[in-house]
């Protein structure tokens, strides 16, 4: 059950990084995008290590209250829910 997790936690991270990815590769190219609600919701199953990461790297989001607070405020609250479950 451990491990499943742990490769959930990676696998959802590597999705929301490339997520962040694709929609700034969209946005320079002015093609569809990935609706804010999506990443949003990436977010919080578990992938905010991988959205804050690929917000940073790609420059992508970082001038929106929603991610650039949106985003720390979820990982407080899973690290926190992750400490109450192990404990």
């Amino acid at each position: 059950m451990k491990e499943l997790f742990i490769y959930y936690i990676a696998v959802i991270n590597m999705i929301s990084f490339l997520a962040m990815f694709i929609d700034k590769r969209k946005s320079i190219k002015h093609k569809w995008r990935i609706s804010e609600a999506k990443l949003i919701l990436l977010s919080i199953i578990g992938g905010s290590i991988g959205s804050i990461l690929g917000m940073y790297m790609f420059r992508h989001k970082t001038k929106h209250i929603k991610f650039t607070l949106g985003v720390p405020i979820i990982i407080i609250v899973q690290l926190i829910l992750l400490y109450l479950f192990i404990k």
